[in-house]
């Protein structure tokens, strides 16, 4: 897997006050317990020398995508920014759109999905159940089955709330774990550890100059991915 350096860094979109990045998957957007460059620190590398800024370069990490996830990482540049960011997300003003490859037909081809998601932090992972239990948080999620491939279905995601590994366990607890997602039931991993789960698009409006933003962002070349275009 080739993780991201400040040379291969897919750009989205970057102004004085953001900068949007697609993620590889394996990259970690901040700094963990691994010890492993995350994707925070190779921006601000990418920033510092662009705009050959001496000293400590400003990032505000906004949001996160698990490490075997790819897709569109949004970074605020400015202190204001940041800030207003989010307030933003806490607020679900912004409108996330993932793309998963799953190899089961999903129960219906559109549906909302209502769980209640209880994390178990050993395993760093949720569990979807049906109705409340203690400690447990609710998940909402639409889906939109959009392409059937030879041996796996591409579904269209959009998140209403942001829980911990939502979607992977929303999806496995229909019986439609994500292609590679060992953790929630899938029965083989991908060679790069990987899972096809992939931040498609990013809608939301500007922190400073209040336009309204659509970032969309390509999902990492590989044959199935490449039959969904």
């Amino acid at each position: 897997m080739i993780h991201s350096t400040k040379d291969n860094l897919q750009v989205l979109f970057e102004d004085n006050h953001l900068i949007i990045v697609n993620k590889r998957p394996g990259d970690i957007v901040q700094g963990d317990k691994t010890g492993d460059n995350p994707l925070s620190e190779v921006v601000k590398q990418y920033i510092a020398e662009k705009y050959d800024k001496p000293g400590a370069v400003f990032l505000g990490v906004v949001h996160r995508l698990d490490r075997p996830t790819s897709g569109i990482v949004l970074f605020a540049r400015t202190s204001k920014a940041l800030s207003r960011l989010n307030k933003m997300f806490a607020e679900r003003e912004t409108e996330k759109t993932y793309w998963a490859i799953v190899k089961e037909m999903p129960p219906k081809t559109e549906d909302n999905l209502i769980h209640y998601l209880a994390r178990n932090t050993k395993q760093n992972k949720s569990y979807a159940h049906d109705k409340q239990i203690p400690d447990s948080k609710k998940g909402i999620l639409h889906y939109k089955l959009l392409k059937s491939l030879d041996n796996y279905f591409l579904l269209e995601i959009k998140l209403e709330t942001g829980r911990h590994h939502q979607i992977r366990s929303q999806l496995a607890a229909i019986g439609c774990p994500i292609k590679g997602d060992l953790k929630y039931g899938f029965d083989r991993s991908n060679k790069d550890g990987s899972i096809h789960l992939h931040a498609r698009k990013l809608k939301f409006v500007h922190p400073v100059q209040r336009e309204e933003i659509i970032i969309e962002a390509l999902p990492p070349k590989d044959p199935i991915w490449d039959a969904c275009l």
